[in-house]
């Protein structure tokens, strides 16, 4: 049907509908060219025409005037032939696509999630023990060392001069010990035979005890001479990776100076912190005492199998600035994906629910009286189902009440849906079903 007679029967309808404003409509119809409607119009409605009476005649003016409430009813006739072409023979509206899925029967891990830090197992800044010259450098930035690898040099001359120096003094200071050793023997001999007074042996006794007391101290002052000279060379005190070396050769240090020479880093294994909520602090609790719980760990953007570790820590106190339990988690980290500093989405896995129902999270709705699921029947009709929702894995929710396996829910186009509408299905997505009833 062209444009001409589509118009034609539209004004047709707007005659037969407001036969009070006819001569209007006829006029503005052959202001439009439309010549044999007042033909048509007469052949319906011959009374209106019996005396002989001709259309008025239209103006420019006129139809200027009548054109808006002609446009008007045109596009409200318009309106309704499209609306009543979009209904059914009997009135009833038609199918809504929809797409499904099916609650299926599924063990199901119970889990919390959380964004976590990872953190250094060990972190240590290195510093100089004592004070010189940065001699020689054995290690390149990022290296991977083992504890004791000798990391710095610091200039030994200085150190190996105060070490000869300390030896020298101890050498003389024992020399004269083992002399006033002899001197008191003497005078023990003499006393006991009354050749020498008991003072003078006494002194003599006194001084050899003093010059032994000497040489004690002179060989502390060796040993710490030789403690010092080994401090010159600085070594791991812990394996892992370094950073980037803050001093390079040539540079003066400064014993237990606030900048350190490089920091090494411990990440096999590697923790990782995070916080829950302090509802969940019973349950972790319970679960921790009885045995190890598993937590895994993946950082944003990153494909493939999440690395697992285990649960070693919960703090001893809840936060009470933000009602959150800090726990921490040990990852043997092999791989080397977790990297100290580092954001990752753990999982911490409290249990199993075993045999649980489920469906796809998309199917669960919420109003007002709470969440349901559009639950498509036998005769392709669809019945609101009021059900409690529980916990979410992978893009399944677990249905704790109001759904049986194997019913067929809605998973897409809920919003042209209500009680008892009628549905038609435009793909059955089986990869959102839940797999196979046990």
């Amino acid at each position: 049907m062209d444009m001409r007679s589509h118009l034609k029967n539209t004004l047709l309808f707007i005659t037969a509908s407001f036969p009070n404003v006819l001569s209007f409509r006829l006029a503005c119809a052959r202001c439009l060219g439309i010549r044999n409607l007042s033909d048509g119009v007469q052949k319906r409605f011959p009374s209106r025409f019996a005396c002989g009476n001709d259309l008025p005649s239209v103006t420019q003016s006129n139809f200027e005037i009548c054109s808006g409430n002609f446009l008007f009813l045109l596009v409200f006739a318009l309106v309704m032939g499209c609306s009543s072409g979009k209904m059914d023979q009997k009135g009833k509206p038609p199918a809504a696509p929809v797409t499904v899925g099916k609650a299926a029967v599924k063990d199901v891990p119970v889990q919390l999630t959380a964004i976590g830090n990872v953190e250094a197992y060990e972190s240590v800044a290195v510093k100089s023990q004592v004070a010189g010259q940065i001699a020689k450098i054995h290690f390149t930035n990022g290296q991977y060392v083992k504890k004791g690898d000798i990391l710095v040099t610091i200039d030994l001359a200085p150190f190996e001069i105060a070490l000869k120096q300390a030896e020298a003094v101890l050498g003389r200071d024992t020399v004269q010990m083992e002399n006033a050793r002899r001197d008191s023997a003497r005078y023990e001999e003499l006393v006991k035979k009354g050749y020498v007074a008991q003072s003078q042996y006494e002194q003599m006794r006194a001084s050899s005890d003093a010059l032994e007391a000497v040489v004690n101290a002179d060989r502390a002052s060796v040993d710490n001479a030789r403690l010092q000279l080994s401090y010159c060379r600085i070594t791991a005190p812990v394996s892992g990776r370094t950073g980037s070396l803050l001093l390079d050769m040539g540079n003066l240090v400064k014993v237990n100076d606030d900048k350190a020479l490089v920091v090494i880093n411990r990440i096999e294994p590697v923790n990782v912190s995070f916080a829950f909520p302090e509802q969940y602090l019973s349950e972790i609790t319970k679960r921790m005492s009885g045995g190890k719980m598993a937590v895994s760990a993946l950082a944003s953007g990153e494909t493939g199998p999440p690395s697992i570790g285990k649960l070693v820590f919960f703090d001893n106190a809840v936060d009470m600035t933000t009602g959150t339990i800090r726990l921490k988690a040990e990852f043997p980290n092999g791989d080397k994906r977790l990297w100290p500093g580092r954001f990752v989405n753990t999982t911490l896995t409290l249990g199993t629910i075993q045999k649980a129902v489920v469906v796809p999270s998309e199917a669960i709705q919420t109003g007002q009286q709470g969440q349901y699921v559009y639950v498509l029947k036998s005769d392709y009709t669809v019945e609101l189902r009021p059900v409690s929702a529980g916990t979410a894995y992978e893009g399944l929710t677990v249905i704790e009440k109001g759904l049986a396996p194997e019913e067929t829910v809605v998973t897409d186009g809920q919003m042209r849906l209500y009680p008892g509408a009628k549905a038609e299905l435009k793909t059955v997505s089986d990869n959102k079903t839940a797999g196979a009833s046990r």
